[in-house]
């Protein structure tokens, strides 16, 4: 009876939410936004704020910004968030459980959270070589942030492994500071932007490895010294000489905490319909981890803002979100 009672004293100290937000970039941020406009009493958790648009030194493409840095628009949309009511917790996700029809509980590092509905917004992590030498040079010399690392290598040789916008952007960025950069890719031709297409080629110090792909990190036991790689035509095998391995492969989705929770693709990314609903009643996903075959800022935002309308139809017996651009108190 005693072991009831106190029991019973626990949960009535639990926090519930309306809604809990695992993800700190745009999709979990606007969501936070959205969900705060419409009253509820929402959490936003997360690791950091901005994810991958935070290592981002030019935003050019967000609509109505002729121009911004990605820490910058992370931070606005996390001041707009917070005005509107949304609460912040920093904490590392570690398990998700669905206690009821309206009950998830969230456990993180730092404790656990209570709430009516789950917006998934977490959205990726970076791609490994998953070749010999990376994990042990893994901030050695091997680094999968150019924003954050390019200034560690001024006037030393680099390579970016990679063929989208991301490793056409970073081999740019790095082409200011590093004496030569090597741009590896495994295809004959590179399928980012067009414009970094040609920027990229248009720069000398910039030369491209096409056709091959990496097969160790070399090192003296300390530090990079080098890449290995091999062209995918002949077989032939070169070793480049460089003094940092910066990995732009894309993102893969963390499906640990979510796997059996909700239904996912054969990439691991959680599949939803229009409204962002998933296959689980009360969990919604929104961004870079769902499904969805564009992976923007502008995108990640306008899913997290139907993630956060659709969530407010859910914990209010499906009446319908409304019109957003009424009047609404400032604050709560």
């Amino acid at each position: 009876m005693e072991a009831e009672s106190l029991s019973a004293r626990l949960l009535s100290m639990e926090t519930h939410y309306d809604t809990l937000i695992i993800g700190g970039a745009c999709a979990g941020l606007a969501a936070g936004t959205y969900a705060g406009r419409r009253a509820m009493k929402t959490l936003i958790i997360t690791k950091d704020v901005g994810g991958q648009i935070s290592t981002t030194p030019s935003v050019e493409n967000y609509p109505a910004i002729d121009f911004t840095t990605g820490p910058e628009l992370a931070q606005d949309m996390l001041m707009q968030a917070m005005k509107w009511g949304a609460e912040v917790q920093y904490d590392e996700i570690i398990r998700i459980e669905k206690r009821g029809e309206q009950d998830f509980m969230v456990t993180g590092d730092k404790g656990s959270y209570y709430g009516k509905s789950l917006i998934l917004a977490y959205g990726k992590t970076p791609r490994n070589l998953d070749v010999p030498g990376e994990k042990k040079y893994a901030g050695k010399g091997v680094s999968y942030c150019v924003t954050c690392d390019a200034p560690l290598f001024r006037n030393r040789t680099v390579v970016v492994v990679g063929g989208g916008s991301s490793a056409l952007e970073g081999a740019l960025i790095l082409s200011k500071v590093a004496a030569k950069v090597y741009l590896v890719h495994r295809r004959d031709e590179f399928r980012g932007e067009e414009v970094l297409i040609a920027q990229m080629k248009a720069e000398p110090k910039i030369e491209p490895v096409l056709s091959s792909v990496t097969q160790e990190v070399l090192g003296d036991g300390t530090y990079v010294t080098g890449l290995r790689v091999e062209n995918i035509n002949d077989n032939t095998t070169q070793d480049l000489t460089v003094d940092g391995v910066f990995v732009e492969i894309g993102f893969i989705v963390n499906s640990a905490l979510i796997k059996g929770l909700v239904e996912l693709d054969r990439l691991n990314q959680v599949i939803t319909n229009k409204k962002m609903e998933t296959s689980t009643s009360g969990i919604f996903a929104c961004g870079d981890l769902t499904d969805s075959p564009y992976k923007q800022a502008v995108i990640s935002a306008g899913e997290g803002a139907t993630a956060a309308l659709t969530a407010y139809s859910y914990i209010n017996d499906g009446r319908p979100a409304g019109v957003d651009w009424t009047a609404h108190p400032t604050s709560r």
